[in-house]
């Protein structure tokens, strides 16, 4: 009976074992079947990665030169410590920031900056900890790969900049895209990730896409500790495309020393090609070293330099031809004279003005530098009649000078190839703000922005570009650096991994110019006076090139009240102009900060300028201007 009663006990064991069995082995097939099948392609990816990585080739950049193939920015490489983020996952970053800090002589805070951002990117994501690697540092690295094999050394391409200061807020500078840019959809379309490298202001920011080269990759094998053990494809980088521009770099320098010369060494000179839009110069001083940026931002004294620009009253990162907004003063009389004759408050035949010394309004007399009777347009033009133009803005009416103002684009952007370009301010802008507060728009604000003063601010991007048009018969263009981007080969086969289609060369695709309407015998008279500032007696006769008529236009332009106006306060200097006069190749302005009157520090800045232009385009003796273009007195 007993025996019974085991034998059966036994058989239930036995199917119970059998049953847990069954369960588990199906658990078990499921589970296997789910990793398998269901997750096969996933985990073979993981396994495949764990022993094959992708090591990214940076591409250089395309480098940019001047107008004569002459190098202004390029690409040389250097060997950076490169971080990987795999080996990373299962350590506690805290334990590495010190002996990084230390081994490589970063600042601590950076080391903590880096491992945070990339300890959030994908597992086999990598990042420069430190570019500009010296031999000591590739020792440390090299002498603790078994400790720190995250840690590798490579050679990569780094933006250089050969001439330092010089164009520096043209040329721009690159450095690391920000976390913020990689949340806008604008750079996720560019499939940009933590640690490439951008544009950051100037060219290198506007023409970014195409200076950009397209990045390439090593496929290696590794070992469990990440060590490369054998290489198993490579393919190569696509440089991006070589940028010649329009500026002509011995004008450069010599505008640059120019600039530098003057009292404060603050301002902008800019010259262009007024057929065309070509821009030759582009001077703002103070400047800066890109270099800084490139190289410096990680290292402490690096970071200092950069944080003192930033933090400098000179402000050295202001671009002043295209983001500076200043009174014109008296080189705003030419636009007003093309305005007056278009709107016929003034005509060819019938000029003449009062200039009474000054004018009275209400109980303020404003008064003119001199008593010139009562001038044609083209003597007031020559010897700067405030007076004249006083009458001339009270005919126009404010809504004649905003109509001015619309017509030669004063209140747009010049369209130049520049980020970050600002709007000049002017009666448009300022006539609804003033109303509101005053109550009305007053005759002495219509007065003062008859001399480019109160209510007119403007960009000196977008003078030059006005003034230039008056050389040319009213053809405005829109001033550009790009003459041309260079062809790239493609790389690779096509239809193979790592295929890079062929990059075709381009040119400034220039838009029809604006005209300016006004008659050949308005243009004539406006230049004629012009001529006369330079040549026949006028503000600025101390910067006459004999043989190369200049036609231009002194301007002063208070930036505080009289009695007031010395030291920091002092006015600001300017000088528009073209030339030669009857046929202009050039038109080159100049303003400098805080320095006094335009024909004493403007205008012998933009001689430096011609007499570098004629070294380069010498020319015999050039008759004198044509009788019809002589200033009448």
């Amino acid at each position: 009976m007993k025996l019974n009663e085991q034998g059966q006990n036994l058989f239930a064991r036995i199917g119970t074992i059998q049953v847990v069995a069954f369960v588990l082995l199906t658990i078990l097939g499921v589970r296997l079947y789910y990793l398998q099948v269901v997750q096969g392609a996933y985990w073979a990816e993981r396994a495949e990665n764990q022993r094959i990585r992708l090591i990214p080739i940076p591409a250089p950049r395309g480098a940019i030169f001047d107008r004569n193939g002459k190098i202004l920015v390029d690409s040389r490489p250097t060997y950076n410590v490169v971080l990987s983020n795999e080996p990373l996952k299962k350590l506690d970053i805290n334990d590495r920031v010190e002996d990084y800090a230390r081994g490589l002589g970063l600042e601590t805070r950076y080391v903590v900056e880096r491992l945070n951002l990339i300890k959030k990117q994908n597992d086999f994501e990598t990042m420069v900890l430190k570019e500009n690697a010296t031999i000591g540092d590739i020792s440390w690295v090299e002498s603790h790969t078994l400790e720190y094999p995250e840690l590798r050394i490579e050679l990569q391409p780094q933006r250089f900049y050969p001439l330092g200061t010089v164009m520096a807020h043209v040329l721009g500078y690159v450095g690391e895209i920000s976390p913020k840019q990689l949340e806008s959809e604008e750079w996720k379309a560019k499939g940009l990730r933590p640690g490439d490298i951008i544009g950051k202001g100037g060219l290198e920011e506007y023409y970014d896409e195409f200076l950009r080269g397209r990045p390439g990759y090593r496929k290696v094998i590794v070992d469990s500790r990440g060590r490369v053990q054998s290489e198993i494809e490579v393919v190569q980088p696509q440089a991006g495309q070589d940028l010649i521009t329009t500026v002509d770099l011995d004008l450069q320098l010599a505008a640059e020393q120019k600039l530098s010369d003057t009292p404060t060494k603050r301002g902008t000179i800019i010259a262009e090609d007024p057929n065309n839009g070509e821009i030759l110069v582009m001077a703002s001083l103070p400047s800066f070293d890109p270099n800084i940026f490139v190289q410096g931002s990680k290292t402490p004294e690096g970071r200092k330099q950069i944080a003192a620009y930033w933090q400098d009253e000179q402000r050295p990162l202001f671009n002043r031809a295209i983001q500076g907004r200043y009174p014109p003063g008296s080189t705003w009389k030419i636009p007003e004279s093309v305005a007056g004759l278009e709107q016929g408050v003034i005509t060819v035949a019938h000029s003449n003005l009062a200039c009474g010394g000054g004018i009275q309004i209400g109980n303020k007399f404003t008064r003119c530098m001199g008593n010139h009777g009562s001038p044609p347009l083209g003597y007031a033009i020559t010897h700067s009649c405030d007076g004249y133009y006083y009458r001339l803005a009270l005919k126009m009416g404010i809504e004649g000078i905003i109509k001015m103002v619309e017509n030669f684009d004063y209140d747009k952007r010049s369209g130049i190839d520049l980020p970050n370009e600002k709007i000049s301010q002017t009666p448009k802008s300022w006539k609804p703000i003033i109303e509101k507060r005053e109550g009305k728009w007053s005759d002495i604000r219509t007065v003062y922005s008859g001399i480019g003063q109160d209510t007119v601010v403007i960009t000196p991007i977008s003078h030059i570009r006005a003034i230039a048009s008056i050389g040319v018969r009213g053809r405005m263009y829109t001033p550009h650096f790009l003459k041309e981007f260079k062809a790239i080969a493609a790389m690779g086969e096509e239809g193979q991994a790592g295929y890079f289609p062929a990059r075709a060369a381009f040119t400034f695709q220039h838009p029809e110019p604006k005209i300016i309407e006004m008659t050949p015998e308005q243009n004539d008279l406006i230049v004629k006076g012009m001529w006369g500032v330079v040549n026949a007696g006028g503000t600025a006769t101390s910067i006459k090139i004999p043989g190369f008529d200049i036609a231009g236009k002194t301007g002063t332009a208070q930036v505080a009240e009289l009695g007031k106006d010395v030291g920091a306060k002092k006015d600001h200097a300017w000088f528009a102009s073209f030339a030669p006069a009857e046929k202009p190749e050039i038109a080159v302005l100049a303003l400098v900060e805080n320095v006094g009157f335009g024909g004493s520090f403007a205008a012998p800045a933009v001689k430096g300028v011609y007499e570098a232009y004629l070294l380069k385009h010498p020319r015999g003796e050039q008759p004198p201007i044509d009788a019809k273009l002589v200033a009448k007195r």
